[in-house]
């Protein structure tokens, strides 16, 4: 046998075995679509417990993996994200519980309306199926996205980062040991650990529902272009600040600090601040401060370098997503200039304004094309947990709904259910037809 007759092997053994795992999960789903939430919401605190037991083993694994991300010299930026220290890793654990508290989002009646007498049509909300998360180091996504998924009936087969494989692999085996003890199946929570499986996953539209992507702008798009599985994501995170000619000064710095530096390898991090030549002066001055004060590197425009002695921004420098400690800085001549600077360079994700003219306010919410629109405070607000979800599969910048954080109801479809008593359709066609009474219910 040649050697490219035993790769070929191997990808097709490798292929089926990923086919039958698709299939386990959907089986799965479907008899967790049906459960009440009493039980679901049990399971939910099961694997809380779970977690909180399995924590030293846990917390053990990620440090191995953030040592040999270090010795392989990952960026600072992704290794921020692989990190899951004790806190972050409590964080979760309240994130799962706050989950079971939340609304079950399957099975409510969204539509109940009488068509004719005796017959009733409903839409009712129902679980997606299968969903396909992939994902960039952020251990802690894992907890997240499985609690979402269990509440919401969905099955979900993750593949995290290679760099991030003994922390996922540690996650996953206490989630799936606590749905064990709830008495619910752990084929609803998959995990898988190779590239080569990640290609396989997007060709399983028979089988998975969502793929959700959770990663670089060319890893999105990769993804985007290499499945015909319905893709639910964003690709970048280019976020801006816009301080108006009516801005409060001390608070829009407290912003602009807050949106760089709070957690800068975030995807609602500021990577660009807009600042109005009436107050360019006045704000930058102070600004500067506090931001060389938090180690950020400052880089201008032509009129920004007149006022601050920091280095020239270049035009990739709108564009770049740094998930650093670094931000561009731009003088504007007007409102409109912002808006336009921003739906041309922005990546639909979060933006915000800082001004303390309401009217200024509103024509940048509704002109700013991006899924949240903020006013007089921090971008850093764009997260699930931050909204109420509990959680979050991740951010939707895409047009059509979900947009924005995706928890639950991002993870719900509907069925219509039409009950009758041997009604035909043409009764209500032809010259003698039957009025509908459309009445709701």
């Amino acid at each position: 046998m040649t050697f490219s007759s035993v790769a070929d092997s191997s990808s097709v053994s490798a292929a089926s075995s990923l086919l039958l795992l698709a299939q386990q999960t959907r089986d799965s789903a479907r008899s967790l679509a049906t459960l009440p939430t009493e039980q679901k919401n049990q399971a939910l605190e099961a694997v809380a417990d779970a977690l909180e037991m399995a924590a030293p083993e846990i917390l053990t694994a990620n440090q191995v993996d953030c040592q040999a991300a270090k010795d392989a010299g990952i960026s600072a930026a992704l290794y921020a994200r692989l990190k899951l220290d004790e806190s972050k890793l409590k964080g979760a654990i309240v994130g799962v519980r706050d989950v079971a508290k939340l609304p079950d989002p399957v099975g409510e009646v969204q539509i109940h309306r009488e068509l004719d007498q005796g017959l009733v049509l409903k839409r009712i909300t129902c679980p997606l199926g299968v969903l396909g998360v992939i994902f960039e180091a952020r251990p802690d996504a894992v907890v997240q996205i499985s609690s979402l998924a269990i509440k919401s009936g969905n099955g979900v087969i993750l593949k995290g980062g290679k760099e991030a494989i003994r922390s996922c692999e540690a996650l996953v085996k206490a989630i799936r040991q606590g749905l064990s003890q709830a008495g619910i199946d752990p084929a609803v929570v998959q995990l898988l650990t190779t590239r080569e499986e990640t290609l396989e996953l997007l060709k399983l539209d028979q089988y998975v529902d969502l793929i959700i992507p959770r990663g670089s702008n060319a890893f999105v798009r990769f993804v985007q272009q290499n499945t015909h599985i319905p893709v639910l994501g964003h690709a970048d995170g280019v976020c801006h600040l816009y301080v108006d000619r009516a801005a409060d000064v001390q608070k829009a710095v407290m912003i602009a600090v807050d949106a760089k530096t709070q957690y800068p390898a975030a995807c609602n991090a500021i990577e660009t601040l807009l600042v109005h030549r009436a107050i360019a002066s006045e704000f930058l001055l102070e600004a500067v401060v506090a931001l060389q004060m938090r180690k950020v590197e400052l880089r201008g425009d032509d009129r920004t370098r007149e006022i601050l002695n920091i280095p020239a921004a270049t035009e990739a420098d709108w564009t770049t997503e740094y998930s650093d400690l670094v931000l561009s800085i731009k003088v504007v001549d007007s409102l409109e200039q912002a808006i336009a600077h921003i739906n041309t360079y922005g990546s639909r994700h979060t933006e915000a304004i800082a001004t303390e003219d309401l009217q200024t306010a509103a024509t940048f919410m509704a002109q700013v094309d991006a899924a949240g629109v903020y006013h007089n405070c921090s971008t850093r607000f764009a997260d699930g947990f931050r909204y109420g979800f509990g959680a979050e599969v991740g951010i939707s910048t895409q047009k059509m709904p979900p947009r924005g954080p995706v928890g639950l109801e991002g993870l719900v479809t509907y069925k219509y259910h039409l009950t009758g008593d041997g009604h035909i359709a043409a009764t209500y066609t032809g010259p003698k037809a039957k009025p509908f009474t459309h009445r709701d219910l």
